[in-house]
Order: structure tokens, then sequence, then C-alpha cells
């Protein structure tokens, strides 16, 4: 049976495994499909497309946005573009301009409450830096005993040493993936803030709905599945897997089917 995760993420950005490591755990799990979608950057791709050719894994390529809408911060998931495409480029550029400039003022924060993390450490970790890698640190200089201990205790939203920092206007970030004739998916659809209006967020143009995603009840894949049949949208689904970080969420828990797969890749890796 045909199966694919397309979200998971790598060392490229806030995931534990390697592009290598990834696939030999997708071909261990049974997975024949991928796509890697990690957080503004399409950087794995590169190590990835080889092995994925021996192993006899198909790849469709993908990368998460994090944009803002009324306020709040919404994920989207790109597919189906071509690597080289500017656009998708740009933003992941932009992006991480943005994210440089967040974990600045996150450092500065814990270090008035004692906690010094340098901008040096953190830049040896990976190429898309985020809060977890800020914790990562955090517990190697023993200021915490684990991720959820920092995000509980300075990191996490409203926390003492949160900044949202300033995120992509979602509008003109689903215009230029459209532009780079790629798809659109809204992500993890059930994580949304309760103040975003359903409504109104579906009078923008996406493509698909994320209606499968790690280990949510089948109760409420069925109410996203039902959204996105009655618009006339794709649907996918994947584990979100970000390895050691988030382990129990192991590598093809949600998935979709050689169908699903085929409806949304046109440009298969």
């Amino acid at each position: 049976m045909f199966r694919a995760d397309l979200h998971c993420h790598t060392k490229c950005s806030d995931g534990t495994s390697s592009s290598e490591e990834l696939l030999y755990q997708a071909k261990s799990n049974g997975l024949q499909g991928l796509s890697i979608t990690d957080h503004d950057t399409i950087s794995a791709y590169k190590a990835a497309i080889p092995i994925a050719k021996e192993l006899g894994i198909l790849l469709g390529t993908g990368v998460e946005f994090s944009c803002s809408f009324e306020g709040q911060s919404v994920h989207i998931l790109a597919y189906d573009f071509i690597l080289s495409n500017p656009n998708i480029e740009n933003l992941c550029k932009k992006q991480q301009f943005n994210r440089t400039q967040r974990n600045r003022v996150i450092l500065g924060k814990l270090q008035a409450k004692g906690i010094f993390i340098s901008q040096e450490e953190l830049d040896d970790l990976s190429t898309v830096l985020g809060r977890p890698h800020i914790a990562q640190l955090m517990i190697k200089k023993g200021y915490v005993n684990s991720i959820e201990e920092a995000f509980t205790l300075y990191l996490g939203d409203n926390k003492s040493c949160f900044y949202r920092g300033e995120l992509l206007q979602i509008e003109e970030t689903m215009d230029l993936i459209h532009q780079a004739h790629a798809k659109v998916f809204l992500a993890h659809p059930h994580l949304l803030s309760r103040s975003i209006s359903i409504k109104n967020l579906f009078k923008l143009p996406f493509d698909g709905i994320e209606c499968y995603y790690a280990k949510i009840s089948p109760a409420r894949e069925k109410t996203w599945i039902k959204l996105a049949k009655s618009k006339g949208l794709l649907i996918s689904g994947g584990s979100d897997y970000h390895g050691s970080i988030k382990n129990y969420l192991p590598l093809g828990c949600s998935w979709v089917d050689r169908d699903t797969f085929f409806s949304i890749f046109q440009n298969i890796l």
C-alpha cells in the first residue's frame, strides 16, 4: 500500500534528523512518498534528492511558512514548486531575516533574566533558527532540564521571553507562491487561534487543507475533510515529524494515499 508523509522537518530547520536520516527512516517505516516541509528553507532537498532516488522514495517539494492573519499566526504549506523558483527562494530569505531579528530580541530578554546565550552559539546549530534551538542551548548550559521547561518558563507564547517578531503577510505570501506555480495548503487547522474567523480565512485562495495530521482524532479529521470537500479543495496530511524533539510523533504516523499524493504533486523529484 502506497503511503506518503507530506509534513516533516530536518536539521535544516527545527528537526533533529538529517536529510539522509529522514529518508532512511521513511524507508524503514514503509513510506513510498515524502515532502520535506522545513520552516523557511528548502536546503534539505540538495542532499535528499539522490538518496530518495536510491531508496525509491518519491519526493514532492514543500516548505512551511508562518504568516500573519487577523493579528494571529497562521502556518501555510507551499507544495509542488520548482526548487530554483525565485519567489520561493525570496520568501525563504525574507523569513530567515525576520527570524534572525526575532531571535536577537529573545536572546536579549533571556540575558535580562541571567540566561546568557550568544548569537554565535545559536548560529552553529542550523540553517533556520527558532525557539527550539534556543531551548536546546538552555538545556546544554544548564539553565533548564528540558525543552518543555524552557517553553513553559520562558519561550512559550506570551511567556516572559516570548517575542513573535515580524511575520509574512498571508495574502502577499500566497500570491507569490501561486506565481511560483505552486499550491498553498492551510497547515494543521485544528491549531488555529479560536479568535480567527474561519469564514474570513477561507475567503483566501487556498488550494487545500492539511486534514490528516499527526495523531489527532478521526472525528477532528472528518471536520476538515468535510470543509475541504465542500469548498472543492485538495486534501493533504502528514506527521509533522521533528525527530527526537517531538518523539511522540513518529514519521508516517499520519499519511496520504497514492491518489492524494499525485493530486498535489506534478513536479516529482
